[in-house]
């Protein structure tokens, strides 16, 4: 059973950074390409982030290009998202989804306010 559980959210100041984890568990991680979406309250999904299997591809949606990080640990089953000079419409709750629109886990809340 894929299970995926993230980590790390919180409440921040606009500028500050945050970094998200995901610990994967049920499946072959290291073979897997793993992305981050999130949802903003009131709005959809939205895609953020993907990286290929061993980590040697990554894309961004434009809105974080260049503050947002994406990265794993292949030998520790975890996939993280940096997140820097956040802004107040990065408010949302972040998931961590298995190939680009697979299996989520329970999400965890980045709220940027001051």
């Amino acid at each position: 059973e894929v299970q995926l559980v993230e980590s790390g959210g919180g409440l921040v100041q606009p500028g500050g950074s945050l970094r998200l984890s995901c610990a994967a568990s049920g499946f072959t991680f290291s073979s897997a390409a793993m992305s981050w979406v999130r949802q903003a309250p009131g709005k959809g999904l939205e895609w953020v982030s993907s990286i290929t299997s061993g980590g040697d591809s990554t894309g961004y949606v434009d809105s974080v290009k260049g503050r947002f990080t994406i990265s794993r640990d292949n030998a520790k089953n975890t996939l993280y998202l940096q997140l820097n000079s956040l802004k107040t419409e990065d408010t949302a709750m972040y998931y961590c989804a298995k190939g680009p629109g697979g299996t989520r886990g329970q999400g965890t809340q980045v709220t940027v306010s001051s």
